[in-house]
């Protein structure tokens, strides 16, 4: 909740500080619309006296309201958090992180920066402490850990599920070391070097980056037995899965997709189906609740485990 106080106005900051930070999971502006708010997976608006379901009692986003949450997040220093603009988002202390969308900047195809912001979506982690227990056993085969990959809609606690699955292989102290690629740095949230989100004492951390430098680089530097990454996305990433799977590295990992039928329809990712690299997918649903187990399923794509 600190962090929250140093990045949002003092009005929007008094009304949140009175919620259960437990369920607070989201917190969208938008430019010249109303202030809404995803607490217990449920969305509400924000008005003077706290959240509402009535439109015309809500608090309304300007730019200035936007633009000065940015310069909270940022230390007054755009140009420092230029690369990560770039790619849509802000990463602030304590693994919140600010999806921000404006007007893109580009030369020669490539984006330069985005200006002129026009929303941003607060997004608040939790440590969900035990979440992964029940599918913990599934995910190993004589005390050897298969190859996961965490499969759900954008939302539904994909992160925190991957967080948990490192927490709970140190906590009941088995025998792997785990290195983590927080690219977006939401999964271990590092700050000054230290991590704010707890990933278990057998785990390494490499932030920043893209996937490929951090498969290639951790792999030589730390000799993880575990590479734990999230949101796959693109044929490089799914080249990185490759070169750590052919080096005897298991992987955890997480996508996008609504079922793991639809894996075999994302670019690049069919052969990653076909040759079942992944052993274990597990499903994940925001209904009823945030990071809710649908199922596990093995290579096949059969289901072995139902939530």
């Amino acid at each position: 909740m600190e962090v929250l106080k140093k990045i949002l106005s003092e009005i929007l900051f008094n009304i949140i500080s009175k919620l259960d930070f437990s369920k607070l999971y989201e917190i969208r502006l938008r430019n010249g619309q109303p202030i809404t708010i995803n607490y217990n997976n449920n969305i509400y608006f924000v008005g003077e006296n706290g959240l509402t379901n009535k439109e015309n009692d809500s608090l309304k986003a300007d730019k200035e309201d936007i633009s000065q949450i940015i310069a909270n997040s940022s230390n007054y220093s755009l140009y420092a958090i230029n690369d990560q603009l770039k790619q849509g988002y802000i990463s602030a202390y304590g693994g919140i992180r600010i999806g921000v969308v404006g007007e893109i900047v580009d030369e020669n195809s490539a984006i330069i920066t985005v200006k002129n912001f026009n929303g941003l979506n607060i997004r608040i982690p939790h440590e969900v402490k035990g979440c992964s227990l029940n599918v913990l056993p599934y995910l190993f085969n004589q005390n050897e850990f298969l190859n996961t990959l965490v499969v759900s809609s954008p939302g539904a606690g994909k992160t925190t599920f991957l967080r948990d699955v490192c927490y709970q292989i140190s906590n009941h102290n088995m025998p792997f070391n785990i290195l983590v690629l927080d690219e977006r740095n939401e999964i271990a949230s590092c700050y000054d070097g230290k991590t704010m989100l707890n990933v278990g004492k057998f785990t390494d951390v490499i932030t920043g980056g893209t996937k490929k430098m951090g498969f290639i680089n951790g792999i030589r530097s730390m000799s993880p037995d575990i590479i734990c990454t999230d949101e796959l996305g693109n044929i490089e990433d799914y080249n990185s899965i490759n070169i750590a799977n052919t080096c005897g590295v298991k992987l955890l990992a997480s996508i996008h997709a609504s079922s793991v039928f639809e894996l075999s329809y994302k670019q690049g990712f069919k052969e990653i189906i076909k040759d079942k690299i992944f052993k274990r997918f597990v499903l994940l649903s925001n209904k009823p609740s945030k990071g809710t187990v649908v199922g596990v399923f093995d290579e096949n794509l059969k289901m072995i485990y139902s939530g």
